[in-house]
């Protein structure tokens, strides 16, 4: 049987992607955020509240999209059960599976540089506290707790390559010189979409902290 041409195959595989993410459109909205407050909105750019939040966090040196790729992984790996409790937890997560306490999925992931060691990030669901995490396996994988912050975000679909998250965060500090406020840390980016999903449909945000 002869091989399909190549332009069949790709409109294929795109009609199939364009399913499933559609289909998991409904399952990756329900996904427990950060709690926040809008303050302010215009366009695609936002001032955010956001109240504390904990977070497993990992630092990977290397180039950005290995980096996530290599920190997702072992953040992965103790949401899904790498970590030392052996205790249930309620069924708004996932239950206990080979000995580990599995951690219910929550969104973003973040990914923020200092030189080229980038800090990645799965933030934590609300109903934790530091003291109620199971300690990780994996001893690169860190417990942090932030206070409350206020950020000024960007928000854009599309892929996140290189040259398109430097234009976005220059919109972004733009917007800020032009809110008269003060960044105040490094920008963070923040993926809230599996990888399968489209690119028109994705989430991107850029996120920088400025001053209370």
């Amino acid at each position: 049987m002869p091989r399909p041409p190549t332009w069949v195959v790709i409109v294929a595989c795109t009609a199939i992607a364009a399913a499933i993410s559609i289909g998991a459109w409904p399952v990756f909205n329900r996904i427990e955020e950060p709690r926040h407050t809008i303050e302010f909105q215009v366009g695609a750019m936002e001032i955010r509240s956001y109240e504390g939040v904990i977070a497993a966090e990992v630092e990977i040196r290397g180039e950005r999209t290995a980096a996530i790729n290599q920190g997702f992984s072992i953040l992965a790996g103790y949401i899904f059960g790498s970590n030392k409790s052996t205790r249930k937890i309620e069924m708004t997560a996932p239950v206990t599976h080979q000995g580990g306490e599995k951690i219910a999925m929550t969104a973003p992931v973040t990914q923020q540089a200092a030189g080229d060691v980038w800090k990645v990030r799965f933030m934590m669901p609300a109903h934790f506290t530091r003291e109620t995490l199971p300690e990780p396996n994996d001893a690169r994988v860190r417990i942090v707790v932030d206070e409350p912050k206020r950020f000024a975000v960007v928000r854009f679909s599309g892929l996140a390559n290189d040259a398109r998250i430097a234009e976005e965060r220059e919109k972004l500090l733009a917007f800020v010189a032009d809110r008269k406020r003060e960044a105040t840390g490094a920008p963070v980016l923040a993926f809230y979409n599996p990888p399968w999903t489209l690119p028109f449909l994705r989430r991107n945000e850029i996120m920088v902290e400025i001053d209370r």
